[in-house]
C-alpha cells in the first residue's frame, strides 16, 4: 500500500470514528439503558448458567435471576436514594462545621509558624460544592434506570438469547472453526473480567461501608456505593471515591477520624489491587493511565455519568476484542498499562 492510500486509509477511519462517536451521543438516551442492560446480563449470565446446569428451566432461571436483580438494585437504590435526600438537607450544617474545623487548624498552624489565610483556603476547598457534585453524579446514573422497565425487559432478552446463541454461532459459521474458536474466547475473557471485577468492587464497597459505620461517619451506605461504583476506574477511581468521604470525616468528626476514613480507603484498595485482583484476575487486563483518563473524557462527554462509569469495561473488552484478532494485537499492546506481560508471554 502506498504512502497516499495509508494517509487516506488512516482520515476515512478517523473520520468514521468520528461519526460515530457523534451518532452515539446524540442516541445516548437509547444507548446508555441498553449497556446497562448488557452489563447486568453478562454479569448474571453465570449465575443462570449455573441454575440451567442443575436442570432448572430455562425461563425459570431467567426469573430467579431477574428478582435477585430486582431485589438488589432496588434496596440499594431505596438506600442510596435516602442518603442522597439526607445529605443535600444537611450540606448548610456540613459548611458551617467546616469552617469551624479550617478555623481551628489554621489556628494551630499560625501558632507554630505557618501562616495561611482561612479565606483563601476557603476559595479553593467548599465540601458543600463537592458533596453536590457527588449527589448529582449518582443522581444521573439514578436517572439512567428511570427506564428501569425497559432495562430489566432487554436484559430478559439478552439472557433468553444468550441460550440460544452458541447455537447460532454454530450454524452461521459452519465453515469458520478458527472464527467461532476466538469469538468464544473472547466472550469467555469478557464475562470473567466483568464478574470478577463486579465481584471485587462489591467487597471493596461492602468493607468500605463497614469501616466507615464503625468509625461513625455520615451515609456510609453512600461512600460503599461511590467506592463500588468508582472500583471499576482503576489508578484514580479509589482517589476519587475516598476525598468527599474524607472531607465529610473531617467536617463532621476532625482530623483525627479523617485520618481514619483515609487509611481505611488506602488499606481496602491497596488489599484489593495488589493481592485479591492479581490473584484471580491475572495482570494481564491493565491499561495505561493515559488511555484511563482519555476513556474518562471520552465517554463521560458521550454518555453522562453512566459513561465514565462503563468506560474502563468498555475499553477492557475492546483491548480484548483487539487481543483476539491477530492482526490488531499491536493495538492492544500499545494501549496496556506495560509492556512486560506481552514480552513474557513470548517467552
Amino acid at each position: 500500500m502506498s504512502e497516499q492510500h495509508r494517509g487516506t486509509h488512516w482520515l476515512v477511519g478517523l473520520a468514521s470514528f468520528v461519526i460515530i462517536i457523534a451518532g452515539l451521543k446524540a442516541a445516548s438516551q437509547i444507548v446508555v439503558p441498553f449497556m446497562l442492560a448488557v452489563f447486568i446480563a453478562i454479569v448474571c449470565a453465570p449465575l443462570m448458567a449455573s441454575l440451567r446446569r442443575r436442570r432448572v428451566p430455562t425461563w425459570l432461571s431467567i426469573l430467579l435471576v431477574v428478582a435477585v436483580v430486582l431485589v438488589g438494585l432496588g434496596g440499594v437504590g431505596a438506600l442510596v436514594g435516602s442518603s442522597l435526600d439526607n445529605l443535600s438537607s444537611q450540606l448548610p450544617t456540613y459548611k458551617a462545621r467546616f469552617a469551624e474545623e479550617m478555623s481551628n487548624l489554621l489556628a494551630g498552624l499560625n501558632n507554630i509558624g505557618i501562616h495561611i489565610s482561612y479565606d483563601k483556603v476557603k476559595g479553593y476547598v467548599d465540601p458543600s460544592s463537592l458533596m453536590q457534585l457527588v449527589a448529582k453524579a449518582l443522581s444521573g446514573l439514578g436517572s439512567a434506570l428511570t427506564n428501569f422497565v425497559l432495562v430489566i425487559m432487554t436484559v430478559v432478552f439478552i439472557l433468553f438469547e444468550a441460550v440460544e446463541l452458541p447455537k447460532k454461532l454454530s450454524l452461521a459459521l459452519n465453515d469458520a472453526t478458527q472464527s467461532l474458536e476466538h469469538f468464544r474466547s473472547f466472550i469467555n475473557s469478557v464475562n470473567r473480567y466483568l464478574v470478577i471485577k463486579t465481584s471485587v468492587s462489591l467487597l471493596t464497597g461492602v468493607v468500605i461501608t463497614l469501616w466507615l459505620w464503625v468509625i461513625g461517619v455520615d451515609f456510609p451506605v453512600l461512600w460503599g456505593m461511590c467506592a463500588f461504583l468508582l472500583n471499576f476506574v482503576p489508578n484514580i477511581g479509589s482517589i476519587i471515591a475516598a476525598v468527599p468521604a474524607v472531607l465529610l470525616a473531617f467536617v463532621q468528626l476532625g482530623p483525627l477520624y479523617a485520618g481514619l476514613t483515609a487509611l481505611g480507603f488506602v488499606v481496602v484498595n491497596l488489599f484489593v489491587g495488589n493481592v485479591i485482583e492479581p490473584r484471580y484476575m491475572g495482570r494481564g487486563l491493565g491499561l495505561s493511565t493515559l488511555v484511563v483518563f482519555l476513556s474518562l473524557l471520552l465517554w463521560g462527554w458521550v454518555f453522562g455519568p453512566v459513561g465514565m462509569l462503563l468506560s474502563i469495561p468498555l475499553t477492557i473488552i475492546v483491548k480484548l476484542a483487539l487481543e483476539a484478532n491477530p492482526k490488531m494485537q499491536w493495538l492492544a499492546v500499545m494501549i496496556d498499562s506495560s509492556s512486560n506481560q506481552k514480552s513474557n508471554d513470548k517467552h
